[in-house]
């Protein structure tokens, strides 16, 4: 096993991706702020590649440390912009379970990213599969106080070109700092958000 270089783990890299997008599809200039997409992820080696575990505490037990790392690299990112939006993913290598992925991105590696965003009262969308270098995921994005704003249902596509590696997975939190661009389909709008129980 590759030594560990940031608390348990081996983490060989880190990825941001950003991008704003100031019209839409149509060319209709943005009502309102851009909208601001990042992608924060890191490639992870999988202790219990090739190999079942029916624990899987290698990869669990330090995943708060690695939420607190994601929580700061998502605030440089923002550079002041409030992020409105999150969700999450992991993409596995050929040697991983799909549950080795889903291990690094429970409740406790995602509430210090919640903390990092001024707080998430509704539930982290999530996806993820096996695949290898270059393999392309969509992270869904949805509201981070409340699960009914329709506006702010959107995706992100990532790739990270040279990983997973067989015995890797890659760890993937994405914001959004607003809604779709010209959002127009009714349903409980941003500025009327309670986040009292994560719906509304």
């Amino acid at each position: 096993m590759p030594e560990a270089n940031f608390a348990g783990y081996h983490v060989r890299k880190w990825f941001i991706q950003t991008e704003d997008t100031l019209a839409n599809e149509t060319g209709a200039l943005a009502d309102g702020e851009p909208v601001r997409k990042i992608v924060v992820a890191a490639a992870v080696h999988n202790p219990y590649a090739g190999r079942f575990s029916e624990n899987l505490d290698l990869i669990v037990a330090d995943s708060p440390k690695l939420g607190e790392q994601f929580g700061r690299r998502i605030a440089e990112a923002a550079a002041g912009r409030p992020v409105e939006s999150y969700g999450k993913a992991c993409l596995v290598g050929a040697n991983g379970e799909y549950e080795h992925g889903n291990a690094f991105l429970t409740a406790v590696f995602a509430d210090p990213v919640r903390d990092a965003v001024g707080g998430g009262a509704s539930w982290v969308p999530s996806t993820g599969k096996r695949g290898a270098p270059g393999t392309t995921i969509d992270i869904p994005l949805a509201h981070k106080d409340a699960l009914y704003v329709r506006s702010h249902y959107d995706t992100i596509t990532a790739t990270f070109t040279d990983t997973p590696n067989p015995d890797e997975v890659v760890v993937i939190f994405a914001f959004a700092t607003r809604g779709r661009l010209h959002a127009r389909l009714g349903g409980i709008r941003a500025d009327e958000v309670q986040g009292q129980d994560g719906l509304r």
